[in-house]
């Protein structure tokens, strides 16, 4: 082989390299599965939203749906305040429900859209009334440790 095609080969095989090592980032980063569709946003107020990050996913029936936006903290309420970005092909009644979920035993927290009844739709800033806050497994643990131990000793 003469110089200049083992050149191009190199070229090649780094410029694969920069592409996969990129590629990686925006999976890591969850940036690659970014959707630049028309969205609208909902509100959601939450008293713990645990591990919860922007850009994390927002499903209903297992589908994604749509996307964290901003996450803030309200002063007034004391709560987290939420904003989900919802793709515009779904429309989800006033009466749906959301939680924060986990992927897995101690996966990435997600919001889980759970549908109602209601034939009135949510429209664009509207608020989701009906929330369910992340579970702590810290928080479930330390109170079945603390229960255990006000039972006291067991007696024979």
């Amino acid at each position: 082989m003469n110089r200049k095609l083992l050149d191009l080969w190199v070229g090649f095989f780094v410029a694969f390299g920069i592409a996969a090592l990129l590629f990686l980032a925006l999976k890591v980063g969850n940036l690659s599965s970014a959707n630049f569709s028309e969205t609208y946003a909902l509100q959601a107020k939450f008293d713990n939203i645990g591990g919860l990050k922007v850009r994390a996913p927002v499903k209903s029936a297992g589908v994604a749906v749509g996307r964290v936006g901003e996450i803030r903290f309200d002063p007034q309420t004391y709560e987290a305040v939420v904003t989900i970005n919802v793709d515009a092909r779904y429309h989800f009644p006033k009466d749906t429900f959301a939680s924060i979920l986990t992927s897995g035993l101690l996966g990435e927290q997600y919001v889980g859209l759970d549908v109602g009844g209601d034939e009135k739709l949510l429209q664009a800033g509207d608020v989701i009334a009906k929330t369910q806050s992340a579970v702590v497994l810290e928080k479930l643990i330390s109170q079945f440790l603390f229960s255990k131990a006000s039972d006291g000793p067991d007696k024979k």
